[in-house]
């Protein structure tokens, strides 16, 4: 069998215009593991409601982080690719759940090339119904239907694996040298409650009341809220920082809906009446910088923070194609090539 490797991320729209804006965010929207309600009433609220005034706000967001090569994420994920291609023996291709290259297209590329075992890598350091599960679901869709000669291995959420937390520690340290920092914030992106409870394999284990995820159970291997917490804990012990001189947060929420708190925006404004005048702030849900980390964060929320009395704001940028980020995934993806193992981070 010959092996290759497709790495997934989220994706982005075409351009920074409504035009291009509006359908990434009707695919995005619409997917069922992203707005887990009945199609019909997703559609309304979607296409009857959101669709209707969040095109043209959501563009000029990204116009605000639009680079001259392209969107971030896609300039980010491929200068990824492109470093881990240069180290490994098999081909590597990149595709986004939405918009374009899609993994149909990547799987496509694949198998031209006469690959028959595929290394599925969503670029997701924690579990999720919104960004894995929907990647496995539509991967296995069209595999299925368009490329049946084709297996899959599954590259499990490396949100613990040592390797990864070296690296995000390393970054962390390196982008934090001459910033003397109040408080260091890790900010993670929101989900809804109810996700924590659908993905929970033991129907039982999750209340998200502050214990169960500090409780060993086979729930954790698909928790991302344990798995946010466990990535922040490991963190911290690797950088030494002490107790009271970091917290964990949750951003990106939509209005109706009872989702993952503390949330990154209340808390931040909250921070300088406390005392923190010099923040720092992480996102370790993304391996690459979006939407959601160059202009929420790294924008939005200095403003805001400076607003609320802050002095001084640094986003830490994600690990993106960090030399040494390429490197581990590099190893991974030849430690996978020469063994016959379905997991081998």
């Amino acid at each position: 069998m010959k092996k290759g490797v497709l790495l997934v991320n989220l994706g982005s729209p075409e351009s920074p215009t409504p035009k291009d804006v509006k359908p990434y965010l009707d695919e995005f929207l619409m997917d069922k593991y992203v707005i887990d309600v009945p199609f019909l009433l997703r559609a309304l609220l979607v296409r009857g409601i959101i669709l209707q005034t969040r095109p043209k706000k959501s563009a000029a967001a990204y116009a605000k982080i639009w680079w001259d090569e392209g969107s971030p994420l896609i300039v980010l994920s491929k200068r990824l690719q492109e470093k881990i291609q240069k180290q490994v023996s098999v081909p590597v291709e990149l595709a986004m759940r939405y918009g374009n290259p899609s993994i149909e297209n990547g799987l496509q590329k694949l198998s031209d090339q006469g690959i028959t075992e595929v290394l599925l890598f969503p670029l997701y350091p924690q579990h999720a119904m919104a960004s894995t599960e929907t990647i496995l679901v539509l991967a296995e869709k069209l595999r299925k239907e368009k490329f049946p000669h084709m297996s899959f291995t599954i590259i499990p959420a490396f949100y613990n694996q040592k390797d990864y937390i070296r690296d995000l520690s390393n970054s962390i340290k390196r982008h934090l040298e001459g910033f003397e920092y109040d408080h260091l914030l890790f900010s993670y992106h929101g989900i809804p409650e109810r996700h924590i409870r659908k993905t929970d394999i033991t129907k039982s284990h999750c209340k998200i009341d502050g214990s169960c995820c500090n409780t060993p159970s086979p729930a954790h291997e698909f928790c991302y809220r344990h798995q946010c917490y466990e990535t922040t804990k490991q963190v911290v012990e690797f950088l030494g920082i002490e107790e009271g001189k970091y917290s964990q947060t949750f951003q990106s929420r939509l209005a109706g809906d009872k989702w993952l708190t503390p949330y990154t925006d209340v808390e931040i404004n909250k921070m300088p009446e406390k005392g923190i005048k010099k923040l720092a702030v992480v996102t370790p849900a993304f391996v690459s910088d979006c939407l959601e980390t160059l202009e929420e964060i790294a924008m939005e929320a200095n403003h805001q923070f400076k607003e609320h009395g802050g002095e001084e704001f640094l986003a830490i940028p994600c690990l993106n194609d960090d030399d040494d980020w390429a490197k581990t995934l590099s190893r991974w993806v030849d430690q996978w090539a020469f063994q016959n193992q379905e997991q081998t981070v």
